[in-house]
């Protein structure tokens, strides 16, 4: 029984520091967004939301994300049209990628999940959160 309890509590540990301590490859984030319409995409494991910018700017959207707790730039800038953050979970650290590109006059928001298959709903709420902050 102790045997089993240890060996538990060893793969929660193991677990616990890949997802907190596993590298990111900005590069595989910090791609270019879908040409889509006007709309809101959920995804399984993500969302993407397109916008028509109006007067919002990448500016505004850095103040929003950055306001975000736990969330940082890995990639891009507003020069380039396009910023990639990473969002942690607060108990596990599991890390979320948020892409915000400006095309064409939309802004474009795809946030999705590194681990697992299902982020419950947290980055949909965290893109329509900020689309909120934007006025959008």
């Amino acid at each position: 029984m102790k045997t089993a309890v240890f060996l538990i509590l060893a793969a929660f540990v193991f677990a616990l520091f890949y997802v907190r301590l596993s590298p990111t490859s900005a590069e595989d984030w910090h791609v270019a967004p879908q040409a889509l319409a006007v709309g809101d995409y959920p995804q399984m494991g993500g969302f993407t939301a397109v916008r028509e910018a109006g007067s919002v700017n990448l500016l505004d959207v850095e103040r929003v994300a950055l306001a975000t707790p736990r969330t940082k730039r890995i990639a891009g800038s507003v020069e380039e049209g396009r910023i990639t953050y990473e969002t942690r979970s607060l108990l596990w650290g599991f890390p979320d990628y948020t892409t915000v590109s400006l095309v064409d006059g939309k802004l474009v928001i795809e946030a999705r999940l590194r681990f697992g298959r299902s982020d419950m709903g947290v980055n949909g709420r965290r893109v329509k959160a900020w689309l909120g902050e934007l006025g959008l």
